[in-house]
């Protein structure tokens, strides 16, 4: 574990995925796609080291350490804190939503003892996208097409970016979709993820690279989106079951019982889950504080990270 374990991994010509193993907290994948018009880099990480580490494997696997753009596929910090180490002549592309989001993040300045140990960033600083997005955009990299989506919809986020390559039939999906590990969907709703489940099945991709855990190919999709799709399910039945009888989130969570589920890492998240499901259902915003002190108390104690 930690940041000498991430691998680069050519999954096309010139495109490769960058996994971080074991996915959890903080613990983010990326991606570099090279052409002749430059390095195109998707995401970087959520600390110095580790940032550093993705961009140097990736200078090695393309022969350059400038990247010409780079896409952030939403504003959480794993994927984004990183970004003051790509070079200032980088242009880094997100959607307008994610760049408003990033720019009040208050966890990049402090971050409270929620994890355990806690996040070191390291020397980065705030880094906003130069350009912005709304439904799509298509960067053209010599001759590969590299075309940048939105959903149309809160899903993980409400500036959920993923990146298709057509030609390649690659799908970068940032975190619309954590393999093998519990989604984290207190920023946006599970209806969303519902949704975006059958939108990232109509790209049809030969290699699918989830936010979190391990590489897809197009044999592993039904299986993992109908997990993910049943989970998202759990958490609307339980969000609406505790909301008729009166229950926390909280309450609700331990009342849960998360069978399959159960053994994917950072079960916690259920309670974020619920907080913003209860939210969404009552028409107000999610308390972070008190979310995040209900997910401790229902772990245990603070969450596990490998920052």
């Amino acid at each position: 574990m930690g940041p000498d374990s991430g691998e680069l991994t050519e999954i096309a010509d010139g495109v490769h995925a960058y996994v971080q193993p074991d996915g959890t907290w903080w613990v983010n994948n990326a991606g570099v796609i090279a052409g002749d018009g430059g390095t195109f880099v998707v995401d970087t990480c959520a600390t110095a080291e580790r940032t550093r580490r993705f961009l140097g494997l990736a200078a090695e696997a393309t022969g350059t350490a400038t990247p010409r753009w780079a896409v952030n596929t939403h504003q959480h910090g794993d994927h984004s804190y990183g970004n003051s180490l790509l070079p200032e002549s980088t242009v880094l592309i997100g959607h307008e939503a994610m760049r408003a989001a990033l720019a009040v993040d208050p966890l990049l300045e402090y971050c409270p003892p929620v994890w355990t140990p806690r996040p070191d960033w390291g020397p980065v600083t705030r880094r906003l996208p130069d350009v912005t997005m709304t439904t799509e955009l298509v960067v053209h990299n010599g001759d590969r097409r590299i075309e940048l989506h939105h959903p149309g919809y809160p899903a993980h986020t409400g500036g959920d970016v993923v990146v298709w390559l057509p030609g390649e039939k690659v799908l970068f999906t940032g975190d619309l979709v954590f393999n093998g590990l519990t989604p984290m969907m207190g920023m946006g709703s599970c209806e969303g993820g519902l949704l975006s489940l059958e939108w990232l099945a109509s790209f049809r991709a030969e290699h699918l690279v989830p936010g979190h855990g391990p590489l897809m190919r197009a044999e592993d999709v039904p299986e993992v989106f109908e997990k993910l799709s049943a989970y998202y399910r759990l958490v609307l039945d339980t969000a609406a079951a505790g909301r008729r009888d009166g229950l926390t989130p909280l309450d609700a969570a331990r009342r849960c019982d998360l069978g399959e589920f159960a053994g994917w890492a950072d079960g916690e998240r259920l309670v974020l889950n619920l907080h913003r499901e209860y939210a969404i259902a009552e028409e107000s915003e999610v308390d972070l504080v008190a979310a995040f002190g209900d997910a401790i108390t229902y772990h245990g104690g603070p969450l596990r990270t490998t920052v």
